[in-house]
């Protein structure tokens, strides 16, 4: 039986009696072939947040199931995804992030405008049936949602709004268009991408694998794991006013009650994952690199409701610290986890209830794979 066949008898059980994914779902080569062009290839991909691409010349690029892509905000200010691949010799254009004037090729110095479209090739007079205006960069899909950037390889995906309406609605008093990132950094880790995806979704592991920073604040009581729906899932924590910041700001008007002290986790698949705070915000955007890395974008920043307070960013550099500190505890569980998924001992066990969205996660990618096979 093939890691795709184990993954269907997985998760054909009621989550009352399931178990966590197969270890093949996380080590055979072939089966993330599947996840590269069943599920990379043709959902939507979170590429960051709109506020770090503000101005005109704002630019980020990413490798999405092996195709270099760049997202740029072009002299209108309209924020465009497109092929990062020279129509010449095909070097690839851009690299990490950046702000630029014009796109210049850096093999032959081919140069194309923000758009797309080329603007000059040295030293092609003399081809005849060479003409500039024959050639534009290739346009890939990209939206805007939330202030989220994503993007995607498949034309026919539904709209980013339409398959995250649900969210929208759970979030809406958070105001989720208006936090700025003030921070962005890139890991590799030597683990599955799947696993660390799995490790954001649960909570049932803080207590231990965090036992030296956030552990101690985490009551596994107070956790809510609902079912999760097909394009995401989610599960809240309520949060104490030891950080402040977590809290929402006493300008706002828009949540009530216990919201004001809620943190939702949000899974939204593929690879998108929030920590939404009434005040702050961090995320994780996940792409397998290999069946043993994985890359990650790591990015945050504050609900802007904190952004005339003169302590919070203070605030907010005791918490960026404390997520460092988190981070490492959680690339040591991770990796541990990815070490043994490779051992021929090792055996999948039953889910805790607070585990209910890691069932969801492994309901999706079947049903994605199962669909490009149908």
């Amino acid at each position: 039986m093939n890691a795709v066949q184990k993954l269907q008898q997985n998760v054909a059980v009621p989550f009352e009696q399931a178990r966590a994914m197969p270890p093949e779902v996380y080590t055979s080569g072939t089966f993330l072939e599947h996840e590269l062009s069943d599920i990379f290839s043709k959902d939507w991909f979170c590429v960051g947040r709109a506020s770090a691409l503000d101005k005109p010349g704002d630019y980020v690029t990413l490798e999405l199931a092996g195709q270099p892509i760049m997202v740029i905000r072009d002299k209108e200010g309209v924020l465009r995804a497109q092929s990062n691949v020279c129509l010449h010799r095909m070097s690839t254009l851009l690299s990490g992030r950046g702000n630029t004037r014009s796109i210049v090729c850096p093999y032959h110095a081919w140069t194309y405008n923000l758009d797309g479209t080329l603007r000059g090739a040295p030293a092609m007079t003399l081809n005849e049936g060479f003409c500039k205006d024959g050639y534009k960069l290739p346009v890939v899909r990209c939206e805007e949602w939330l202030g989220w950037v994503f993007v995607s390889l498949n034309p026919d995906v539904p709209n980013v709004s339409e398959q995250l309406a649900e969210v929208e609605s759970l979030v809406s008093g958070y105001d989720m268009t208006n936090y700025t990132e003030t921070f962005f950094e890139t890991h590799l880790w030597d683990t599955n991408w799947k696993v660390l995806a799995e490790n954001f979704m649960e909570s049932y592991h803080l207590p231990v694998c965090h036992a030296g920073t956030i552990g101690g604040l985490s009551k596994l009581d107070e956790m809510v794991c609902p079912p999760g729906l097909p394009a995401f899932n989610y599960h809240t924590i309520l949060k104490d006013d030891s950080l402040k910041i977590a809290m929402a700001h006493k300008n706002n008007t828009r949540l009530k009650g216990d919201m004001r002290r809620t943190t939702f986790l949000l899974a939204i698949y593929p690879s998108l994952l929030i920590t939404l705070t009434p005040g702050y915000f961090w995320y994780l955007t996940l792409h397998p690199d290999g069946v043993g890395k994985v890359r990650i974008g790591f990015g945050g920043g504050m609900s802007d409701d904190y952004a005339n307070d003169p302590d919070a960013q203070g605030n907010f550099t005791k918490l960026k610290d404390l997520l460092d500190e988190v981070n490492v505890e959680d690339r040591g569980c991770t990796e541990k986890v990815y070490r043994g998924l490779c051992s021929t001992l090792a055996k999948p066990g039953h889910l805790s209830h607070l585990e209910r969205p890691n069932y969801d996660f492994a309901q999706y990618i079947n049903a994605m794979i199962t669909a490009a096979k149908a």
